[in-house]
């Protein structure tokens, strides 16, 4: 059974709101004016049109409808801050988003103090929708957080391409490690359930709940690592076709994938490019920057597969959410995967389950029914969490999802095998 969320309180939305709109303008605050306007690609976008966007949908589906009077500093703002809506009217072409240098970025920051003034006024006014206003808020404020990791990933692809391979954020060394062990923890599997359970936050496509059958099944203590994967390099992983699903041999051989996303050998060692500028790769972290096909092809040459999402929600549900995700304004984190076992964050793992509707599944009606559902087609589900996802985004019902032959987020993998 699919349970309604419990609302969030006016005042915990509002604490969310402001802690959420905090952790944006701190990640933008590096960035010079040339930064904010990178567009490496069509599936990235630059980060001044992630800090606009995540304000037009404030303004778009909470202040226009319920604040009378409310006024938007530019009503073209809805055609170039819109992404996918189609119901909310016409878009400014996602590959195109790099192209507008105007508005700048004071009019965006006058625009973001605009709407947060409007909708601080809106919240704190007596009103009897004060419970659907939270709700709203509350919706908005994740989708401000995936943004928070898509500005700074999308950033690391944009300055990836400068040949002086400059740092977002001041390098600093990793201790030295040691290898952690690879374990596998053994489940009983049977009569199951997963999805969101009704307390709290979750998006639409993370219910409703419901049971499936598990075969017993083991999954990995650690996802893997840097050091997993040379190995898997060093005996020509890349090379043998036999371990590729057949689309993947192929995007692999078109695109000269011979390592993850942004590595390169320098000096007998291999290197990395980081938020942190180049790193030597630090060989006990998760591996990151590796496409579904890459991680499929590395559970194969492990003798093992990749967990579907219902095994790795049943294996981590009772694990409290914590470990290496981004943190408020004041310490951001790492933003980087770090040694060590965790469970959430780090990197993002690939499962090997479609990103498809839950039995019973129905989109909420209007343009934020089109959040979700109409994109389970294609794409692969991620589970974990990653270093650049905010901690209160996270939980273990939580669902992400890329195509396969993306590598630019924050992917990697853990590995699962069937009992025996």
């Amino acid at each position: 059974m699919n349970v309604a969320p419990l609302p969030l309180p006016l005042p915990e939305a509002m604490d969310l709101f402001t802690r959420t709109r905090a952790r944006s303008r701190a990640l933008a605050a590096p960035l010079s004016p040339e930064d904010t306007m990178l567009q490496s690609m069509e599936d990235a976008s630059p980060a001044k049109w992630h800090l606009a966007h995540t304000t037009w949908f404030f303004e778009e589906f909470i202040l226009k409808p319920r604040l009378p009077g409310y006024a938007s500093p530019d009503d073209r703002f809805a055609v170039l801050f819109n992404s996918y809506y189609t119901q909310a009217g016409p878009r400014h072409a996602r590959d195109r988003r790099g192209l507008v240098s105007r508005p700048g970025g004071d009019a965006v920051r006058d625009y973001r103090a605009h709407v947060e003034d409007s909708l601080t006024d809106l919240m704190t006014a007596r009103r009897d929708d004060a419970e659907e206003i939270a709700a709203l808020v509350e919706l908005g404020c994740h989708h401000e957080m995936q943004h928070q990791e898509l500005l700074i990933t999308d950033l690391l692809h944009g300055l990836s391409f400068n040949p002086l391979l400059p740092a977002y954020k001041d390098p600093e060394p990793l201790p030295v490690t040691s290898e952690v062990p690879l374990t596998f923890a053994r489940h009983d599997g049977g009569l199951v359930e997963i999805g969101h359970h009704g307390g709290g936050f979750a998006y639409d496509c993370e219910g409703p709940r419901h049971r499936l059958w598990l075969d017993p099944f083991e999954i990995a203590s650690r996802p893997v690592t840097n050091r997993d994967w040379i190995a898997f390099m060093d005996d020509g992983g890349y090379a043998d076709s036999r371990l590729w699903l057949m689309e993947g041999h192929a995007v692999a051989t078109r695109e000269g994938w011979e390592h993850p996303l942004y590595w390169w050998h320098q000096d007998g060692a291999w290197w990395s490019f980081t938020l942190r500028g180049p790193q030597p790769v630090a060989l006990d972290a998760p591996v990151v920057h590796v496409s579904y096909y890459e991680a499929d092809a590395f559970a194969r040459w492990a003798g093992a597969r990749l967990p579907t999402e219902a095994e790795h929600e049943t294996a981590f549900r009772k694990v409290p959410v914590g470990g290496n995700l981004m943190g408020d304004a004041e310490a951001l984190g790492a933003l980087r995967p770090l040694p060590g076992p965790g469970i959430w964050g780090d990197v993002w793992e690939w499962t090997a389950s479609d990103f498809a509707p839950y039995p019973g599944f129905r989109p909420p009606d209007g343009a934020l029914g089109e959040y979700n559902g109409k994109f389970m087609v294609n794409q692969r589900v991620l589970r974990g969490g990653s270093c650049a996802t905010p901690k209160d985004q996270l939980r273990p019902t939580y669902r992400t999802f890329f195509y396969p032959h993306q590598r630019w987020q924050m992917l990697g993998l853990r590995l699962a095998r069937d009992a025996s």
